[in-house]
């Protein structure tokens, strides 16, 4: 970009010149009441906040301390996009480097994490990075970073906006945790209640075995095909392939109804269950899905919720078979175990209950998504362009 696109009163700049690599050194952390040891695996990629640590009392051989206000930067495996705001002081990996502004009234301290978390910034981290299995970018290669510098109040507006973003996300995603509480607790509570009446899966819902016949299906037969990665996170279905039967994958035999319930039978710890809407094409999974055909609505709504439990959880891996592909058969899935009342209308408003907080989870998760992606728009359209449309 050159100066002349830049708004009046922004600048050129390169990252060495308005910020400095800290790299503070501390040998004796536990005699200077330093309690917290960072690793990259300690940062979440698109999140400023440390959440987890080590102790040092544990002991460490990293040496490089960070302090308060500074930006922690992954130069690691740059790819994971592992920025941090510190809050706190401690000890930090040697593949963590620690930025701080060389002068707070050219460069915000607010504002820096920001900057390191752009795409133009991470593009350079990258092309810069050497290595195969671990590649790393350096300070001597980052300090030539070229971005475009707003005038100190223009920052401050900036950096408000954005970390007004930031502190939404937060507030959502501790209202998310809350609420995967309280889900669990109610799954607990409403579908393991040993005063009520004990079901086994198979007698509220059939193991569905249907197989698609190879030799008495149309070859040109057209369906939807669902195979595990076809779950791109527990309760969701990406995007599904159309597959015309002579070109579909051997393992598309499982034939699916609306309202089934399909749980992965693979890894099981994973928690690839889905539940079935009402289908208008025709849906064939893979081998690797247990089908079960719930009774009614209301009784797949309860089974389902009763498979994320840490119940049917321990309950897997206690009869989990395999090493490579651990997993679990249809039989036994259907031998667990919950304990619902036996009345209708109870059943209905258990099924409703955790039908709505699982409806919650999935709004929250939709507000961490949205505000995530204005967030991303904000900084980019702030600090890598130059412009300001906020």
């Amino acid at each position: 970009m050159s100066t002349q696109s830049l708004k009046p009163g922004w600048k050129m700049v390169k990252f060495g010149d308005v910020v400095k690599n800290a790299n503070l050194v501390e040998r004796n952390p536990e005699a200077n009441d330093i309690e917290r040891i960072v690793g990259l695996e300690h940062i979440d990629p698109e999140n400023l906040h440390i959440r987890r640590w080590n102790s040092v009392g544990g002991g460490t051989s990293f040496t490089r301390k960070f302090v308060p206000g500074q930006t922690l930067f992954g130069k690691r495996r740059a790819y994971q996009r592992k920025v941090a705001y510190a809050e706190f002081e401690g000890i930090c990996s040697g593949d963590i480097l620690t930025f701080e502004s060389k002068d707070k009234n050219v460069l915000l301290t607010e504002l820096l994490p920001f900057i390191c978390q752009s795409d133009a910034f991470f593009d350079h981290a990258l092309g810069t990075s050497a290595g195969s299995l671990s590649p790393r970018t350096s300070w001597a290669a980052l300090k030539d970073f070229e971005f475009p510098l707003p005038p100190l109040d223009e920052q401050k507006r900036i950096a408000e906006i954005l970390w007004a973003a930031d502190e939404a996300v937060e507030k959502n995603v501790s209202l998310k945790r809350s609420l995967l509480q309280y889900y669990q607790s109610s799954i607990e509570t409403l579908c393991f209640n040993k005063q009520n009446q004990e079901f086994r899966i198979e007698e509220l819902g059939g193991i569905n075995n249907a197989t698609l016949s190879v030799s008495k299906t149309d070859k040109n037969y057209r369906f939807n095909y669902l195979d595990i990665g076809s779950i791109i996170a527990p309760k969701i279905i990406g995007e599904l392939i159309e597959y015309i039967l002579a070109d579909a994958p051997s393992r598309a035999r499982r034939v699916v109804k609306s309202f089934d319930v399909l749980l992965s039978t693979v890894r099981p710890n994973l928690q690839s269950f889905v539940r079935i809407g009402e289908i208008d094409k025709d849906l064939i999974a893979s081998t690797g899905f247990a089908v079960i055909s719930p009774k009614d609505k209301v009784v797949g709504s309860i089974m389902f919720h009763s498979f994320f439990s840490k119940y049917f959880t321990n309950y897997c891996k206690a009869r989990v078979t395999g090493t490579s592909y651990p997993a679990i058969s249809s039989r036994d899935i259907g031998k667990f175990r919950i304990h619902v009342p036996n009345k209708k209308d109870e059943m209905q408003k258990i099924a409703i209950a955790l039908d709505s907080i699982d409806y919650s989870i999935s709004q929250v998760e939709s507000n961490i998504e949205s505000i995530a992606v204005l967030k991303k728009k904000l900084l980019e359209e702030s600090i890598r362009k130059g412009v300001s449309h906020v």
